[in-house]
């Protein structure tokens, strides 16, 4: 042990072995909600035949993109950064615009290719990561921050939670009996659980109901609608070994401009939980290694998944948590997960078992993920103190309810014979930051309450 805290910031002295399980433990903590990414996208991405889409956005993929996009963080932050970059649930709606858009080229077009384009998009908005930190490196943190309060971004998270409401009872209506399963385990062990069960309620939640799927589709239990509520043709054609199958992403402007603007919310996360992160571990890491360094690693590993047809990285919270609990703080823990979750994502028997999921179970756990989203949205008006009596606040916040939920195909015009789309968000987004620079008195300052500037993003 390093300090009198009893915080372990070496864990050579721990020896490899306890290394190792430590490593595992921050593994599985990432994994119930990295997992759920992709699974989530592919039930929005389906060809005219109704099979989901196949390549890219895959567990495998997923795990790989989650284990190197850590391990380049690591690299940019000199490695003092305790991070693990997981997948990030900000981008679902987005993808979900994607995958329904049915004008110009994307008429006929198939699942992976939208897929493909909605990556193109997720490049951008990793690539916007580092304007920010350049700019960051320029001019200070504080004067970015001010064109981004929590009177913007929290009204903006919780759209992005509301907007996908739908697709969550879409799914749970499937099997209602195995979605409340997956969602009374997710509240209790959150609530009730001890140590590490409560780090990794999303993971249990899963779990627990798959094993409930497995025991009624063995007593020839059906779904509602007759059809078999687990199918495991694909398992046994899986291999034991092999890559990833990766999609090199496309590009097009209006997917571009779909997924792009989603990283307004991501950096603002991104914030978050760099702040967190120091409070959890002592250390100021917004000043050494510095914030545009974190802004710059989160934002290649962002844009190297997109690239490869992954889902976005962010940094989670869920590993955060598991700092907090362990009072190990050596980022080389966090390294040693990467690893593992880079392992993983060789063993196709692996991702084709997760695969099989029911999307009954998926929209039992969307009621938790999504209603946090928006929870978490509220939180970051709450703690930042955001005075409601303003009717300046009140009219941005208004604004961005209204075009948040009320745009719900967005807008689209042509522009050079380009047809280009502004999703429901993205109008959000870009109505409350020029409310904010238009309107006259601001009652936020970012740096003055360290509390509220912890909890700016969408943790996982």
């Amino acid at each position: 042990m390093n300090q009198s805290d009893g915080a372990i910031r070496d864990a050579r002295k721990l020896g490899v072995p306890r290394m190792l399980i430590l490593g595992i433990q921050h593994m599985f903590a990432m994994f119930g909600a990295t997992i759920l990414v992709p699974i989530l996208v592919n039930s929005y991405f389906q060809d005219a035949t109704g099979e989901h889409v196949s390549r890219g956005l895959t567990v495998a993929v997923t795990l790989f993109c989650a284990g190197i996009g850590t391990l380049l963080f690591h690299v940019c932050t000199k490695m003092k950064v305790p991070a693990f970059l997981g997948s990030s649930f900000a981008f679902l709606g987005g993808f979900s615009t994607v995958a329904n858009l049915s004008s110009g080229k994307f008429a006929d077009m198939g699942a992976n290719e939208k897929a493909a384009y909605a990556c193109g998009g997720i490049v951008v908005a990793g690539l916007l990561y580092l304007v920010l930190a350049a700019i960051i490196k320029a001019i200070g943190v504080k004067r970015v921050m001010r064109y981004l309060p929590p009177v913007v971004t929290g009204p903006v998270i919780i759209c992005i939670g509301l907007g996908l409401s739908g697709s969550a009872i879409s799914n749970a209506s499937t099997n209602w009996i195995l979605a409340l399963i997956a969602l009374a385990v997710i509240i209790y062990f959150n609530i009730w659980g001890k140590g590490m069960l409560r780090i990794i309620p999303i993971l249990l939640g899963v779990l627990v109901s798959y094993g409930v799927a497995l025991i009624m589709n063995a007593c020839g239990i059906t779904n509602p609608d007759g059809s078999a509520i687990l199918q495991f043709g694909a398992v046994a054609e899986a291999g034991w070994a092999g890559l990833p199958p990766f999609q090199i992403c496309k590009f097009d402007v209006t997917a571009i401009l779909v997924m792009a603007p989603i990283a307004i919310a991501t950096m603002m996360e991104h914030v978050g939980d760099i702040s967190a992160i120091s409070a959890t571990v002592g250390e100021n890491l917004i000043e050494d290694p510095g914030l545009h360094r974190t802004l710059v690693g989160d934002g290649l590993a962002t844009a190297v998944a997109g690239f490869l047809g992954g889902p976005a990285n962010t940094t989670y919270g869920e590993n955060t948590g598991v700092l907090e609990l362990s009072k190990v703080y050596d980022p080389a823990v966090i390294r040693i997960a990467a690893v593992f979750a880079l392992i993983v994502s060789f063993i196709p028997k692996v991702s084709a078992i997760i695969s099989t999921m029911p999307a009954s179970i998926i929209g039992g756990v969307s009621f938790m993920l999504y209603g946090m989203i928006s929870a978490i949205g509220v939180r970051n008006v709450v703690e930042n103190k955001v005075d409601l009596t303003n009717s300046r606040n009140l009219i941005i916040m208004g604004v961005i309810f209204v075009c948040g939920l009320g745009f719900s195909d967005g807008i689209t015009f042509t522009i050079g014979g380009t047809s280009i789309t502004l999703t429901a968000l993205a109008i959000a987004a870009l109505a409350g930051i020029l409310l904010n620079i238009i309107l006259p008195g601001k009652d936020y300052e970012f740096g003055v309450n360290p509390k509220g500037d912890q909890n700016r993003g969408i943790h996982q």
